[in-house]
């Protein structure tokens, strides 16, 4: 839920940042990386969602080594994941571009940079989602819904007008990485807080 609500507020605030910096471009790119981000960032939403019902399970019928088992292996299939799909959005970079833009020499080199400094988040994404749906898996709403609401809204927004005073327009492709960085670290604080009641370590 927050991430869909937080959702239309971000990309409000991209396109805002990105016209000042780039003009109509950098928004037709923005458009583009959204459009490829469904692919890569759907497959680690599509995980979580389908393991969550087994972590509620095993969590509710104690069987906790079942637990601890799912989370290593999750977290491993995640870390293989990412890497793949990171390399394969950084390799096919032109060619998604080249898809939607090709017909503008000009464009399409804003979107092949923009793609791949983007697509870098998604070495970190992977375990923040899957952070975010495993604490709502054991019944934990305040923590995923913390998770969520930092990743998506807090931490976007301060990054999406921090980092292009800094680097420019490219800034803003790479605020999305940072504030998953951002994330990653309370992911694993809240992890490593609630292992003990949960008995998943």
């Amino acid at each position: 839920m927050l991430t869909n609500l937080s959702m239309s507020l971000v990309n409000m605030l991209f396109n805002m940042q990105l016209m000042k910096y780039a003009g109509a471009n950098g928004i037709a790119s923005y458009g583009i990386i959204m459009y490829v981000g469904f692919i890569f960032v759907g497959t680690y939403l599509g995980y979580s969602v389908g393991t969550a019902p087994i972590i509620g399970y095993n969590y509710g019928a104690e069987n906790f080594g079942e637990l601890k088992s799912l989370l290593k292996k999750s977290i491993k299939l995640i870390a293989i994941t990412s890497l793949v799909m990171t390399v394969l959005a950084e390799l096919l970079s032109r060619t998604l571009a080249g898809i939607f833009v090709s017909y503008d020499p000009e464009l399409l080199e804003m979107t092949v940079r923009a793609i791949r400094l983007f697509s870098l988040s998604y070495i970190v994404s992977g375990f923040n989602i899957f952070s975010s749906s495993f604490f709502t898996a054991l019944n934990n709403g305040v923590v995923s819904a913390t998770i969520s609401f930092l990743r998506t809204l807090v931490f976007q927004i301060i990054m999406i007008f921090l980092l292009p005073v800094i680097f420019g327009i490219d800034g803003i492709w790479v605020s999305v990485l940072f504030a998953e960085i951002l994330a990653l670290i309370v992911s694993i604080v809240f992890l490593m807080l609630n292992r003990k009641k949960y008995k998943y370590a």
